[in-house]
């Protein structure tokens, strides 16, 4: 019972699973559902529910999507869609699909649709390790094939996540071989492999996914050649074959060593040394051989007056090899009884037994040698034991001790000659025991110059830094010694003086606060000398870059801008540039300009540094505008700010016609009496006119022909606009008089003008008059260009308007008859020219230019 409900439950699980699969093919195979590629720039049309339902919609999940709710467009959002992330348990076989909710219809119904995230190929492969080992013996047949468990895997599915797999710097060495199926690597050994020629390949395995872009990635492919026991010892060519010893040598004392190579490795390069049995018993008495090392030493002390040579056969024995051998031969020389001695006569200079020699001297005879001793000495020479710069030179029986190099005092201060005895005994030379130590000391010249550790030094510093800080301390060593060795410093003397450097240490500071907006890089010369005679010296860089703090405020290139601008300039129009500067760099000189303390319709572009309007203007309701720009940087830790005044005038256009403000209207009327005298103020014309100047000088003038003006008994004056008796009043000037005044301001190119009526009675009854209708104008509506030339102004009936109407049509037709009977006058006038000109022969005609006026007026 205990063992069944597992079972049950996986039952029940993979039971749940098919109907969810299912269910999802059932969406999926429906009629709505989409597919979006992954990663997606925000704000790509994905899909639309528009065919498939009507309007309105929404979307009740928007974290990947989100949705117009009048077209049923729906958009992906910033939050992209990785496949990869949103599906990480799906297999590369399978889709990835997310189901939505949205409302759609007027009703309001819930409706799901999947929507399918396509894999793009953004996903290189990739593999575990950077480094892949294997190890390969080295008599692995060709063809051998190696399964290389390392691979790559790629994240993408499809093509995008399918990997080709191909090897470079392999030297035709290996292949691969990829299996299908599986798919397994397969590393292909492709010729034989030598240990002792390369014991190591390394070779780049790439991995190349299948994507209309493919990416790669790259593991390093180590194959390690492992040995087989396939080389036998043998004795290099360096192993002594012959030895000479003298006959008092002691006991342990090394004879010789023989030596015997392997190219294998490990164990299987194990060689083993041994005597030969057929080595004499006196050998074996005398010589031990050890079976590592191969040295061969005396087991004893020997005291032999006679001479006698052993041969010892050594063998050289490896795994499952035959022994290599060779064969040493040891010469025993009798022991020398005779007591020589070394003479030595000093040429350099010398104190104690001990040469001083400068340095860097040329080859240099320091010493002459002679061997004293038992009358005797024939076969005996002079030798400098080990390797030193000194040489012994035979000349008539002596020796010279010579400098074979010149010596160098930073590479070795003194040196010790050992200089031995040599004897011949037949064909070999043994060494006497006695010798002689020569002492040479080399004494220090200045030919080092002090020598930098950087050849040039770059360091960073705040700007406001704390006078008397500390940058940086050089140092410079010299391989001389003594004053040749002591160094001080010093900078150049052009340097600033803010800049100042210990002669001792090396430690070098600024005795002032540096300032990055005077100057932002100090390149300093550094010099170091030495004590010697004379010095030395070598010279690097400081180059010192102060970095930016925000320690300058904006500043405005006039604390008070003033400004003029039209009031017709359309909105968004430029009003003038304003000018900011920070000499702080970087964030901390970016400033940004606000308008503050003003609600006038004006902003600031920050990109062109320049004052826009935002709506139109209208002098009239605002002749001036004050406001305050404000300039803040992007200061990291504070940012600075400063302020200027900003005033804007607007000027004015000639946008307003005059306004009549008296009389008050065309039917009033005002009696004269005729007995007023002449120049008597009538009546007052009073406009105004809103703009301002030029556009505002109001000028008054009668529309009327001159005959009209110069009879009529009133005139106006053209600035005050007031209204007098130009005569002394008539009987004749009784009755109504209608003047028709024009108004007009001095605007330019064209003024603008209004016009008035005023009606005056001349009457002896002072009684207040008035008009039941105000007069109507008959003339020309060019009031402005031709005042002057326009015809009277009189109140007509109706019926004076068709007699009018009927005369000018009388008129018009008469000027036509007129002019057709011109016309043909011209002509016969001219045929009888010609005839003339055809019997008198060809003459210049004269033309009669014939001129219509522009323009007729009713007084013409």
């Amino acid at each position: 019972m205990g063992h069944g409900t597992p079972d049950n439950m996986n039952w029940a699980g993979l039971l749940q699973n098919l109907l969810l699969l299912v269910h999802l093919r059932q969406i999926i195979c429906g009629s709505v559902w989409f597919s979006v590629p992954e990663e997606q720039e925000p704000g790509t049309l994905a899909g639309s529910l528009s065919r498939h339902f009507p309007p309105p919609y929404q979307l009740l999940t928007q974290e990947y999507l989100w949705m117009d709710t009048n077209t049923g467009n729906f958009y992906t959002t910033e939050q992209k869609m990785d496949r990869e992330a949103l599906c990480p348990e799906e297999t590369k076989a399978e889709e990835c699909i997310i189901i939505h909710n949205a409302i759609v219809r007027p009703s309001g119904d819930l409706i799901q649709f999947p929507v399918i995230i396509e894999d793009i190929n953004d996903n290189a492969p990739h593999f575990e390790n950077s480094e892949i080992h294997l190890r390969v013996s080295e008599d692995v047949t060709v063809g051998t094939s190696y399964l290389l468990d390392d691979q790559a895997q790629d994240r993408d599915a499809g093509l995008n996540g399918e990997l080709l797999y191909h090897l470079e710097d392999s030297d035709g060495v290996f292949s691969l071989k990829v299996e299908a199926d599986g798919p397994f690597i397969m590393l292909v050994v492709q010729t034989a492999l030598d240990r002792e020629t390369q014991d190591q390949y390394r070779m780049a395995l790439v991995a190349t996914d299948c994507g209309a872009d493919p990416l790669s990635a790259t593991a390093t492919l180590i194959v390690t050649v492992t040995d087989v026991n396939d080389n036998c010892p043998s004795f290099s060519s360096d192993s002594p074959r012959s030895v000479t010893i003298p006959g008092d040598s002691p006991k342990n004392m090394l004879v010789a060593q023989v030596r015997a190579t392997d190219p294998d490795s490990g164990p299987n390069a194990a060689i083993v040394y041994s005597l030969s049995p057929k080595v004499s018993e006196r050998a074996k008495k005398l010589f031990s051989l050890d079976s590592l090392t191969g040295y061969i030493r005396l087991t004893q002390d020997l005291h032999s007056d006679n001479s006698e040579e052993l041969v010892l056969k050594v063998l050289a024995s490896g795994h499952h090899c035959p022994p290599a051998d060779t064969q040493v031969t040891v010469s025993v020389i009798p022991m020398v009884n005779q007591d020589l001695t070394i003479k030595i006569g000093f040429i350099a200079e010398h104190q104690n037994q001990t040469m001083v020699l400068p340095e860097n001297q040329p080859p240099t005879v320091l010493a002459v040698l002679e061997l004293e001793g038992d009358s005797n000495i024939k076969g005996s020479s002079l030798a400098i034991e080990g390797e030193v710069p000194f040489t012994l030179s035979p000349q008539n029986g002596k020796y010279l001790l010579s400098t074979s190099k010149p010596l160098d005092y930073e590479m070795k201060r003194e040196h010790h000659i050992s200089v031995v005895v040599h004897r011949r005994s037949g064909e070999a030379s043994v060494i006497i025991p006695s010798k002689h130590v020569i002492r040479v000391l080399v004494a220090d010249v200045n030919d080092n110059a002090p020598h930098f550790l950087q050849s040039q030094y770059q360091l960073e510093v705040e700007e406001n830094n704390e006078p008397g800080m500390p940058l940086l301390q050089v140092s410079a060593s010299d391989a001389d010694s003594g004053h040749n060795g002591r160094v001080t410093y010093k900078l150049d003397n052009h340097t600033s003086t803010i800049f100042n450097i210990d002669p001792v240490t090396g430690q070098l500071c600024v005795s002032a606060t540096l300032d990055r907006e005077q100057q932002g890089v100090h390149k300093l010369t550094v010099f170091a000398r030495d004590s010697g005679s004379p010095p030395l010296e070598s010279v690097t860089t400081v180059t010192v870059r102060v970095l930016d703090q925000n320690d300058n405020a904006p500043v405005f290139l006039t604390p008070h801008f003033i400004f003029f601008i039209p009031e017709n300039v359309p909105p968004f129009a430029q009003v003038g540039r304003v000018g900011v500067t920070d000499p702080d760099e970087g964030e901390n000189g970016n400033t940004e300009l606000h308008v503050v303390n003003s609600s006038g319709p004006f902003v600031v572009d920050n990109t062109q540094g320049t004052l826009h309007t935002t709506t139109s203007l209208d002098r009239e309701t605002e002749d001036r505008y004050e406001l305050y720009l404000l300039a803040s940087d992007h200061g990291h830790l504070l940012t600075l700010t400063s302020s200027a005044r900003v005033t804007i005038f607007v000027e004015d256009i000639n946008d307003n016609q005059p306004k009549v403000i008296l009389p008050s209207s065309n039917s009033s009327c005002l009696t004269v009496s005729p007995s007023a005298m002449a120049g008597t103020m009538v009546t007052k014309i009073y406009a105004i006119d809103e703009d301002s100047g030029l556009n505002s000088e109001i000028t008054y003038s009668v529309v009327a022909p001159e005959p009209v003006q110069n009879s009529s008994p009133f005139q106006v004056d053209s600035r005050s606009g007031n209204i007098t008796l130009a005569q002394q009043l008539l009987k004749k000037d009784l009755g109504m008089h209608h003047l028709f005044i024009v108004v007009r301001d001095g605007g330019k190119p064209i003024p603008f003008y209004s016009t008035v009526w005023i009606n005056l009675l001349v009457n002896d009854s002072m009684e207040p008059c008035h008009l039941d209708r105000p007069p109507t104008w008959a003339g020309t509506p060019d009031l402005v260009q031709t005042p002057s030339r326009a015809p009277i102004c009189e109140l007509e009936s109706p019926k004076a308007a068709q007699l009018t109407l009927l005369a000018g049509l009388g008129l018009m037709l008469a000027s036509t008859c007129l002019f057709v009977v011109t016309v043909i006058l011209y002509l016969k006038q001219r045929r009888r020219s010609r005839l003339r000109q055809n019997k008198r022969g060809p003459i210049e005609e004269n033309k009669i230019p014939f001129r219509h006026k522009d323009k007729y007026y009713c007084d013409d």
